[in-house]
């Protein structure tokens, strides 16, 4: 098969990461299906999921810091107002250094849930798990932390998510569509003779045909609605555009099926700027708690700690009030 002239796009860098946390964001009920997997919950869909800041610094012994960006962070609270956090991380390929980086994160995030009672400091650990997008066929289902402290030695286990284990049926029947905008990945291996060979092509662009089919019949029997489907077809195409970008043929004949170019479709538009205003009235209501309990001559870490306010906003709250 000849390959086509006409140029497409250049794929962004970071569309594995950027599709991962689209994904989580914007369409975040698909999420459950994967924690009820990976976790053993038996969470309904209709529990409330909070993100939690995803930036964290980690000082070093020469008062340098190193900034770290965690790709998920989470807590889901049931009905009956129990929580618990969840910490996966997207990763392209495996490897040892995966479980120090979870370790760091694990105890940052640890560390702004802490409670202080007295003289007793209370961290809890979040649930974590790895997204594989790439992994040899030996690799492990799990991995494990062992820590060690002066009081004993305890560990967790940490998850391996698979995502190239699931066939197409399974991840329809599973529910976990969170994985659809990487299933090319299970195709990978095939991608050469694909660009090369229309049959081939035409076999691959059926797949992708069948997987709009099933999103507009769940649309239609009203289990998603455009907007969840609109994501999942954008971060498809955005995920191929990388894994194809030497298969030029690949990508014009599969990213078309998908809704063709990637866009700001009008549904994210409105709902991001609903987001926005709410996320802004949040905040107000929490600066003016801040600002309450400024008045009250409260400690300004502990100010910190009730609101999850970073400690420079809250000494300009307490500068503007005069009590500083």
């Amino acid at each position: 098969m000849e390959n086509q002239t006409t140029s497409l796009p250049a794929p962004s860098p970071t569309a594995y990461d950027d599709a991962f946390r689209t994904m989580l964001n914007d369409c975040s009920a698909l999420i459950i299906p994967v924690v009820n997997l990976y976790f053993n919950e038996t969470y309904t869909g209709n529990e409330e999921i909070i993100f939690s800041k995803n930036e964290h610094y980690l000082a070093h012994s020469d008062s340098t810091e190193d900034k770290r960006v965690t790709d998920s962070s989470f807590i889901i609270t049931r009905a009956d107002k129990t929580k618990k956090h969840y910490h996966i991380e997207c990763e392209e390929q495996l490897n040892g250094s995966i479980l120090v980086r979870i370790f760091e994160y694990d105890a940052q995030i640890a560390l702004d849930d802490r409670t202080i009672d007295g003289a007793e400091l209370t961290v809890s650990f979040p649930h974590s798990a790895v997204m594989a997008l790439r992994y040899a066929e030996n690799s492990p289902d799990t991995m494990k932390i062992d820590v060690v402290t002066p009081g004993g030695q305890t560990s967790y286990t940490v998850p391996i998510i698979k995502v190239q284990q699931y066939s197409l049926d399974e991840l329809f029947e599973k529910k976990l569509l969170f994985f659809l905008p990487f299933y090319i990945f299970s195709h990978e291996k095939e991608l050469p003779e694909c660009d090369s060979d229309e049959a081939k092509l035409e076999q691959l662009k059926d797949v992708y045909k069948e997987i709009r089919t099933k999103l507009n019949d769940l649309q239609r029997a009203g289990e998603i609605d455009g907007y969840v489907k609109n994501a999942i077809c954008s971060m498809s195409n955005h995920v191929i555009a990388l894994i194809a970008q030497k298969y030029q043929n690949v990508r014009k004949g599969v990213e078309p099926i998908m809704g063709g170019k990637i866009i700001e479709y009008e549904a994210k538009t409105i709902r991001n700027a609903a987001l926005k205003e709410e996320r802004q009235r949040a905040l107000a209501e929490t600066e003016e708690r801040a600002k309450d309990m400024i008045r009250d001559r409260m400690d300004l870490s502990l100010v910190e700690k009730y609101t999850h306010l970073s400690l420079p906003r809250i000494k300009e709250l307490a500068h503007g009030l005069g009590m500083l």
